[in-house]
């Protein structure tokens, strides 16, 4: 039985990921804490915009994850409160020319073999999908997979559908991770008295780094900052997620430097918003007028209807970056008992099921390790030797 100082499962993080993570471990029949040191969504979770994507996925391992989440999330829209927001809107990315266009022609065949649907859209076709789209383009390719749920009401429901199963500690900072013989993970330390528990997931996003380091592991999570513009409630006039064929090539860079491509898309509740930017910057909240103003300039390029539209505010986030742009999931055979289950980059919201159902499947519920629907090697956290120290980069911590 549960008590305030024990359970099976504890939780590090109370975002979309460790919440889907609860989600499923609480329904193999596991008692589970989760614990975070702000609110529910309290980090990147609250900061994103709640795609669920397979169209900006190489083939791969993260597709497959991206597909096996995209039949879990069309199950939790069935089971989950209408209030999570989840639409199955689909996703439009364009080409201003014909050399853009070829390149994502055969991105989207490379797709198509793994499992993807993408439908290419004739330039004189494109207003039929997006009626206020800026003319002159190439044209395009729509993916009907891709869709959008509100991340952290999608997190808090997901907590609570987990019943009397899933305990939440809110604003209960970890400070330690308790170990037993042969390095064995048993529980966290926190100012409250410690936690104790056979087995730990690491679901801290941008933090993951540092909960690895309290267990004695290294796995080097970076954040990778990025800004949204929110616009005044509007009609419907962006149906879709729509972006410029190069977001593709700025997710999969390893660069640093600022990279910024159109993001556009409209929402149930009327605001658009729009993105993207990614920089390596550590934890610098600052606000960039420069970002901001590209950003606006590159979705005006795209929707001209924008340009008289008043932005009403911004935000940013961090995402949890790994050097590889795959996350870290599953067991940490460095420190038996901990999971990770992190470093997912943008992709945290859309990935999170096919997480939190892994994740779940490798604790044993019900006295048993369930069966894993993909090869999870790809995502294994002793892939990182240690070589990488994420404290080194600049400006990391600030």
């Amino acid at each position: 039985m549960p008590t305030r100082n024990s359970t099976d499962v504890i939780v590090i993080g109370a975002g979309v990921v460790g919440a889907a993570c609860a989600y499923y471990a609480a329904r193999s029949g596991l008692d589970v804490t989760v614990i975070d040191r702000g609110p529910v969504a309290g980090g990147t979770t609250g900061a994103g915009e709640g795609n669920l994507l397979v169209s900006d996925k190489e083939p791969g391992p993260e597709l497959d994850l991206a597909l096996l989440s995209t039949r879990l999330w069309r199950e939790l829209a069935d089971t989950l409160p209408p209030r999570i927001e989840y639409e199955t809107k689909g996703g439009l990315v364009v080409a201003s020319d014909a050399h853009g266009m070829a390149a994502l022609r055969e991105f989207a065949a490379r797709q198509a073999r793994s499992g993807v649907v993408a439908d290419e859209v004739p330039p004189d076709r494109l207003h039929d999908l997006e009626p206020h789209l800026a003319p002159g383009l190439a044209g395009g390719f729509h993916y009907p997979q891709d869709a959008q749920v509100q991340p952290a009401l999608a997190a808090a429901q997901l907590l609570r559908a987990g019943g009397e199963r899933v305990r939440l500690r809110l604003g209960e900072e970890v400070t330690g991770v308790l170990t037993g013989s042969g390095g064995r993970v048993r529980g966290v330390c926190t100012p409250s008295g410690d936690l104790h528990a056979p087995h730990v997931v690491n679901a801290a996003g941008t933090w993951g780094g540092e909960v690895a380091r309290l267990a004695g592991v290294t796995l080097p999570v970076l954040p990778r900052r990025g800004f949204v513009l929110v616009t005044e409630p509007l009609p419907r006039v962006v149906r879709r997620k729509v972006y410029a064929a190069d977001y593709v090539a700025d997710v999969a860079s390893d660069s640093a430097a600022l990279q910024t491509s159109a993001v556009v898309e409209g929402t149930p509740a009327g605001p658009v918003l729009i993105g993207a930017s990614r920089e390596r910057v550590g934890f610098d909240r600052s606000l960039s007028v420069a970002v901001l103003r590209r950003l606006a300039a590159q979705a005006v390029r795209l929707f001209p209807v924008l340009t008289t539209v008043r932005a009403m505010r911004t935000y940013a986030g961090f995402r949890p970056y790994l050097p590889d742009h795959l996350p870290a999931i599953g067991p940490d055979p460095r420190a038996p008992g901990l999971l990770h289950a992190c470093g997912h980059e943008g992709a945290g919201i859309g990935l999170a099921p096919a997480t939190g159902l892994l994740v779940a499947a490798m604790l044993g519920g019900d006295g048993h390790r369930g069966e894993l629907p993909l090869d999870l090697k790809p995502f294994g956290p002793e892939r990182f030797d240690g070589s990488t120290d994420p404290r080194k980069e600049p400006g990391h911590g600030a």
